[in-house]
């Protein structure tokens, strides 16, 4: 090899060597920033995941029913845990009666709160039921024993005695109150119907206008039917024209009072005037009963409140086509009827 090829090799060999070395230094530079680069997101993803939930304040769920304080911890990120005790109040059942931690306490979400949950009362022996009222009794009943197999039933039809004390009173009561229970138990009772030949005196309401003679039907108590006829004559619209038996009659307290009153002269657009009609369940003894009407705006207007033995039950009415008359005993609904406009008026 002449001297001219060895220096043209050299120079060759050398800019081999050169490209090597940059293209070397390269990827290593490039490795290194990717292990900082990797580095970097591990650092991050690890400093998030050990980072602190965040913090939440502990609401105050006491004397919640379990469903609404279950819901209030779902908003604040907290879960419940459960414990079930017994209580003194068959009202408490199914209501949280402890919480732990207190309210306002400032925790992470994500902490479990043990709420203490009342399971109602437990009971060892007969209560003493002589002197209450039976409608009481029952929904204390019903109130404390929510299972397919009450531990208590009631025994009926019930047995009835004439009797001094208010109707509806439990006079006797078998087995006697502080009676051990070995299990599921029933209880025979014996109510009082009131006096056995209980006299009122006949209010007079001849003259008065509808919403007069209701309000002290209401108050008196007495037994009433209402018919309507047309005014005549010198007759008002929209009041009692006649009553049977007559006024100051002194007479049993089952004795219906028979009242005809006049309809009105003429309704306003939209209105209606009739009487509402129901057979109520016939009672030993006379029984709370009212009638209220909800109106298309959504108001509420009462319309008698009385104390009824049951059967028919009539109420004269006049309110906008639309409205709702709601009848209810011991203030449980029994039925409900929508007004509507006459076929001829419509």
């Amino acid at each position: 090899m002449g001297f001219r090829d060895r220096v043209k090799f050299h120079i060759d060999f050398g800019s081999i060597e050169g490209y090597v070395g940059n293209h070397l230094r390269f990827f290593i530079s490039l490795a290194i920033g990717l292990i900082v680069f990797v580095g970097i997101i591990a650092l991050a993803v690890f400093f998030v995941a050990v980072r602190g939930a965040e913090q939440t304040m502990v609401p105050d769920v006491r004397n919640m029913e379990l469903t609404e304080a279950l819901l209030e911890l779902q908003v604040k990120e907290l879960y419940p845990r459960l414990q079930l005790r017994f209580s003194h109040a068959a009202s408490d059942r199914g209501r949280v009666l402890e919480q732990n931690p207190e309210a306002g306490t400032i925790v992470k979400a994500g902490r479990r709160i043990r709420l203490v949950v009342s399971q109602g009362v437990v009971i060892n022996n007969v209560e003493n039921y002589v002197g209450r009222n039976i409608d009481e009794v029952r929904m204390d009943l019903q109130a404390l024993f929510t299972t397919a197999v009450p531990l208590f039933s009631l025994k009926e039809p019930f047995m009835y005695q004439f009797s001094p004390e208010v109707p509806g009173t439990i006079l006797q009561q078998s087995p006697e109150p502080g009676t051990t229970i070995s299990g599921p138990t029933v209880l025979e009772l014996v109510i009082s119907r009131g006096l056995e030949r209980e006299m009122i005196k006949i209010p007079g309401l001849t003259g008065l206008t509808i919403g007069e003679s209701l309000d002290l039907i209401g108050k008196s108590g007495v037994r009433f039917s209402f018919s309507e006829r047309p005014p005549r004559t010198g007759e008002k619209p929209e009041t009692v024209l006649s009553q049977t038996p007559a006024a100051g009659t002194v007479t049993e307290a089952d004795t219906e009072l028979s009242l005809v009153v006049s309809s009105p002269a003429v309704l306003n657009e939209g209105e209606v005037f009739d009487i509402f009609s129901y057979t109520l369940p016939v009672n030993p003894y006379p029984l709370s009963v009212s009638l209220e009407a909800m109106l298309p705006s959504g108001e509420r207007r009462p319309l008698i409140t009385v104390n009824h033995p049951g059967g028919k039950f009539t109420v004269p009415y006049r309110l906008p086509a639309g409205s709702i008359l709601i009848l209810s005993m011991l203030n449980r609904e029994l039925y409900r009827e929508e007004i509507s406009l006459p076929i001829d008026r419509i």
